[in-house]
């Protein structure tokens, strides 16, 4: 693919020194550096076993990403339409409200709730009938949020869904009252036929805030139930704990009826997954923000279920229905067009949480290049994290702070940064750079010193 004869053959001294401090070998290592505007026969700047395929974590968001902007382009926009299934007489509803989502990955409360005004305004107080969800956009078997790596309740395991409301995900909000000597909750959005704990106690008095989450002492896995049996250090000031509920398949239809009926509306039957009647016309749509907004919230934050949405969004175009299978042939095709036959990424659900995926570094780094070139570069850069500034790097410490767009990630056994390192020398390189190892949590210095490295080219090449 590049001629690598010239290219560094070996790793940089500092790279080599902080891989032997994490006791990593250096065969736990694939890197490619190569310049961003270079062609196929370029020569890199570094290369490492760069065609060894490598699990790359949360960096396969990249290709699930470009992919999108690239087939879908910057503007497009997901819609979520409401139908009546029946006439509005006198504020009511007289039949069935229709729902049906078409795999909007940000259909947050405040955009539901939104909606939920606007058919209020439209003259409907109350439904006769029953809320519909018309999930079938997308065909999936059904997801144990603990099979990965058995954490149920974390917002990051949540499984895709055609209607994926708030992430799946319930804010707990806790607001310490001192002279009460409680920390109220509240939770958002809220949950329809849940019982929720109004308040724990607060902790005595001095308590540091430290590992709050364990002192609540939480039982969060009971169907239909949030209790705290612990108590709330007030040191801690206002926090949130966002967890996603064990009976995730029916929190659409608890937030929606929750919100509905906290709006004052009423509800004569039960909010119920169906399918929306054949030519009925849409009574109103709500729409999504851009594809480009979107992609910068994936990136930026790593947000695993919205990449999923998005990969299978891909697949949706491609076969009229969204399914892992359709959406990997949607990636696969688009890969070989626009990047090449060689080294075609092992893509299991286009956001890296998962021990099968692969990619090259060789791949990443030739499919980084035409995004470079692409109408899309700008959307795309500015989707990832800028080191030391924002994102998931606006904690590092590097010495190259603000010097790289960089997507990261990490698994029990994989860590790997892949982006675009601004050079001292006015360059701009591509680099791909993936650790797979049992100690692979501890290659971040390795990584950092690598970025380095790249920002520190001052020759001219």
């Amino acid at each position: 693919m590049w001629a690598t004869a010239h290219a560094q053959p070996a790793l940089p001294p500092a790279v080599s020194a902080a891989l032997a401090r994490a006791q990593l070998p250096p065969d736990s290592l694939s890197v490619l550096v190569v310049e961003a505007e270079a062609g196929r026969g370029a020569v890199p700047r570094l290369a490492w076993q760069p065609e060894r395929p490598m699990n790359p974590a949360s960096v396969m968001k990249l290709v699930t990403t470009f992919a999108a902007l690239d087939q879908l382009g910057p503007a497009y926009t997901w819609r979520t339409p409401f139908y009546f299934g029946g006439p509005v007489q006198a504020g009511v509803l007289r039949g069935p409200l229709y729902i049906q989502g078409q795999g909007d990955p940000r259909l947050v409360m405040e955009r539901l709730w939104l909606a939920l005004r606007r058919l209020q305004a439209m003259g409907v107080r109350a439904i006769d009938g029953d809320i519909i969800l018309d999930r079938s956009a997308f065909a999936l078997a059904a997801h144990d949020p603990g099979l990965f790596d058995g954490e149920p309740l974390r917002p990051y395991n949540v499984a895709p869904d055609a209607l994926l409301v708030n992430y799946k995900s319930l804010v707990m909000g806790f607001l310490p009252d001192v002279k009460g000597g409680l920390a109220r909750i509240q939770y958002d959005p809220p949950l329809a036929g849940m019982a929720l704990q109004p308040s724990v106690p607060l902790a005595p008095e001095g308590t540091p805030c430290g590992d709050w989450h364990l002192r609540l002492q939480a039982s969060l896995e009971a169907p239909g139930r949030m209790d705290f049996a612990g108590s709330y250090p007030a040191a801690c000031g206002a926090r949130n704990w966002a967890v996603a509920p064990v009976d995730s398949a029916q929190f659409a239809a608890r937030a929606i009826e929750g919100m509905w009926r906290e709006l004052g509306g009423q509800l004569g039957g039960v909010v119920r997954d169906g399918r929306v009647p054949q030519g009925l016309e849409a009574a109103m749509v709500i729409e999504s923000e851009a594809l480009s907004q979107v992609v910068r919230d994936i990136n930026k934050y790593s947000n695993n279920v919205m990449a999923q949405q998005v990969f299978l969004t891909m697949g949706r175009q491609r076969d009229g229905v969204a399914s892992w299978d359709s959406a990997q042939a949607a990636l696969r095709q688009w890969w070989q067009r626009r990047v090449g036959a060689q080294a075609l990424p092992v893509m299991e659900n286009g956001a890296g949480l998962s021990r099968e995926e692969r990619v090259t570094a060789q791949g990443l780094a030739r499919m980084l290049q035409v995004a470079w070139g692409s109408p899309v570069m700008p959307e795309f850069l500015a989707s990832l994290p800028v080191l030391g500034v924002d994102g998931t790097l606006r904690r590092n410490q590097a010495r190259a702070s603000g010097q790289a767009h960089l997507k990261t990630g990490s698994l029990r056994d994989a860590s790997a940064i892949a982006g675009y390192v601004h050079a001292a020398s006015g360059r701009r390189y591509v680099l791909v750079a993936m650790v797979n190892d049992s100690r692979a949590a501890a290659a971040r210095p390795a990584l950092d010193a690598l970025v380095e490295w790249v920002v520190a080219d001052l020759a001219p090449r």
